[in-house]
């Protein structure tokens, strides 16, 4: 694996050229879009921040489209079942998805075949730009990220370590214990379908430590004891948690980790390029959707991003976590 330093900013912003077809001015018959309700597809289990995010934002995106706004759920096979299930529908604007799209998509197509290629998917906003947390639960005596290591160190088999199989989590665990030379094959790790029941575990103790997206801790952050961030930057509500940069400089390896879950809403790109008049509109409404205050608040009440990056920013972000865990895919296998 080749050795390096690589971080993706959530507060970074980047040019995408959307193409010429979405300059072209609106003619009439788009202004008939939308006539019937919309869907927001949800390709994991309910429950999970991209199902709370749905149901949050279904409401203010539903006023500005001026038509009923439904969420459902298609779980299933590392989102393979729910990006393929959304392939299948018409190009039309009637369906949209939530999705952790990095590294979600991405990795279904690099360890489990998918029929599909990252460019097929759009992203029309991606607000959720995580990192992978490391923590415990507040009742373990573990009391920092160098005892757990330490622990580690000793008898790679001495603590539980909860995390979701093929993630950026799991990648960052890797990368953690070959950095201080501890067999991850003689590791305790336990694995869970989602973030959801790694946090639940983590929160509840069933592991000694996990590691899963930063933003799903928060609403739980006072059950749990944050170890470690894997991000140069201080993330908002843990800025008292040690850094992977920080930690590495104290230990004298570079560092290296991916970024976490980018979530947000996608279309695919064929329906971009067929109907540009519809996407325009779509986009705009979940534009000011988004920039609502309301919204803001409501999103905001329940710990939930409201930035919004657009198309451009979000397109280059996915595309670059894309090459990323390609970078990563002969680690991921072996997991």
């Amino acid at each position: 694996m080749t050795s390096g330093k690589f971080t993706l900013s959530r507060r970074a912003t980047f040019g995408l050229a959307a193409g010429a077809a979405l300059a072209a001015p609106l003619p009439l018959r788009a202004q008939t879009y939308p006539d019937r309700p919309v869907t927001i597809l949800v390709p994991f289990a309910t429950g999970g921040y991209n199902d709370r995010y749905a149901r949050a934002f279904a409401p203010f995106l539903a006023k500005q489209l001026g038509q009923p706004v439904t969420v459902i759920n298609r779980p299933g096979g590392g989102t393979v079942l729910g990006n393929t299930f959304y392939l299948q529908q018409p190009d039309d604007g009637y369906m949209i998805m939530m999705h952790s799209a990095a590294p979600y998509i991405p990795l279904s197509i690099l360890l489990r075949n998918a029929p599909y290629r990252a460019e097929d998917f759009w992203m029309i906003n991606l607000p959720s730009r995580d990192a992978t947390l490391c923590a415990t639960a507040a009742s373990k005596p573990i009391a920092s990220i160098d005892a757990a290591i330490a622990a580690l160190k000793a008898n790679p088999a001495a603590l539980t370590v909860g995390v979701q199989p093929a993630s950026a989590d799991l990648v960052n665990l890797a990368l953690l214990v070959q950095a201080h030379g501890i067999d991850r094959s003689r590791m305790r790790i336990v694995t869970y379908d989602g973030g959801g029941p790694a946090r639940t575990a983590t929160m509840g103790g069933h592991v000694d430590i996990g590691l899963v997206g930063a933003e799903g801790f928060l609403p739980i952050k006072d059950r749990i004891r944050p170890l470690l961030v894997f991000d140069e930057e201080a993330f908002e509500g843990f800025e008292g948690t040690k850094l992977i940069t920080d930690h590495a400089k104290q230990h004298g390896f570079t560092p290296e980790f991916v970024a976490g879950s980018q979530r947000g809403l996608v279309v695919l790109r064929r329906f971009v390029e067929k109907m540009p008049e519809r996407y325009r509109i779509l986009e705009a409404a979940i534009e000011r959707a988004t920039k609502d205050p309301d919204c803001v608040a409501t999103l905001k009440g329940q710990q939930l991003a409201t930035t919004w990056y657009g198309p451009e920013a979000s397109n280059r972000a996915y595309l670059a976590t894309h090459r990323t865990m390609a970078k990563y895919v002969d680690l991921l296998k072996a997991s």
